[in-house]
């Protein structure tokens, strides 16, 4: 129901544009075409290990995999690390996706045991970690944390962080799903941003565009025991390549453009202070994106999203309830349609946004 609203819309706020199929898989003809792409064989071929390295050596690592879901990447490598060192605990903050989105499958199918991290609503600290009195197999850190509006650590607690883990022979893990929206904000090379972290994740679907899939980083030995493991749980897909290509061909093109979305972040929060009503969280953008937050609750936020969306083709996002009953919020990823819209168009939204209240 949701998605035909939007998908009627002409103008689309958070995001970035998304070709129809036809078109998609159009451009992915002429990329293979133009690249003498052939199929992988059960993850054998030139493109997708071209692919893997690719991202291994941007991101300082030895190896890596390509993996049909996140959701099979990073529990199967936290698994991995708490049977090497015969230890369950995995600590991560409450807003992982583990631990919040994928139905507590590493508890009903006995992975680990997580210990949460921190404040819900901001980044977790070194003291936080230290606080758990345990003996603590691996820890993941979220860059940037989603469900808190895309927000970041310090580059010095980060780096902390970092080398507690390291004396403390603490696995550091990375879901860096977002990882690429990052290097903007920190102004360092995504490998040294990754620089600490024994293992990490990333997508090839959101910032990237691609269809779907994922990539994980680590040694080679980490690599190769996990590429059976995802094996073992039925992720070994015959073809791999409508993934791999539908990634590939616009990898270098979506990391190029991250610095200008970011800019345009900054800009849009600039904008926004003209509409005192209306807040954001992060105070200061840290990433591309954020959480709009509304001066009314989740019922009136939905009613101005169907409004809009069937009388001006404008769609502002999903409303989402807020922990304050008289608020609602929105995340916004300011992504190719946030970059194209004007500034005037941005304030006749805000405005509608604003005057709802």
């Amino acid at each position: 129901m949701m998605s035909n609203l939007r998908q009627q819309c002409s103008t689309i706020l958070p995001g970035n544009k998304e070709d129809t199929p036809a078109e998609h898989f159009a451009k992915m003809a002429k990329w293979c075409e133009e690249n003498n792409v052939h199929h992988d064989v059960y993850g054998e071929g030139e493109t997708i290990q071209a692919l893997e390295q690719k991202v291994a050596d941007l991101l300082g690592y030895e190896a890596g995999l390509f993996v049909m879901t996140g959701t099979m990447t990073q529990t199967t490598a936290l698994q991995l690390v708490a049977k090497q060192k015969r230890n369950p605990l995995v600590a991560m903050h409450s807003s992982s996706h583990v631990y919040l989105r994928e139905r507590q499958g590493y508890q009903f199918q006995q992975r680990f045991n997580v210990l949460p991290l921190g404040n819900a609503y901001q980044p977790w600290k070194l003291d936080d970690l230290k606080a758990w009195p345990d003996e603590i197999a691996a820890v993941l850190y979220e860059l940037p944390m989603r469900e808190i509006g895309g927000q970041l650590p310090s580059w010095e607690e980060l780096q902390a962080i970092k080398a507690y883990c390291a004396e403390q022979d603490i696995h550091l893990h990375l879901d860096g799903a977002r990882l690429f929206e990052t290097g903007a904000y920190y102004q360092k090379d995504y490998s040294e941003i990754t620089k600490g972290f024994g293992s990490a994740y990333v997508s090839l679907y959101k910032g990237v565009g691609g269809m779907g899939g994922s990539i994980l980083l680590g040694s080679k030995e980490f690599i190769e025991l996990a590429a059976m493991w995802m094996k073992r749980q039925g992720g070994d897909v015959y073809h791999r390549t409508p993934y791999v290509v539908s990634a590939a061909m616009q990898f270098d093109e979506r990391l190029a453009i991250m610095p200008r979305l970011y800019e345009r972040t900054q800009e849009i929060y600039q904008i926004l202070q003209e509409f005192p009503k209306l807040a954001v969280n992060p105070a200061m953008p840290q990433a591309n994106m954020l959480h709009l937050i509304l001066p009314y609750g989740q019922e009136k936020a939905l009613e101005l999203q169907h409004k809009l969306a069937t009388e001006q083709g404008i769609w502002i996002g999903n409303p989402q309830v807020s922990y304050h009953p008289k608020q609602s919020y929105m995340e916004w990823y300011v992504g190719d349609n946030l970059l194209n819209l004007n500034d005037e168009e941005l304030r006749v939204v805000f405005t509608a946004l604003e005057s709802h209240s």
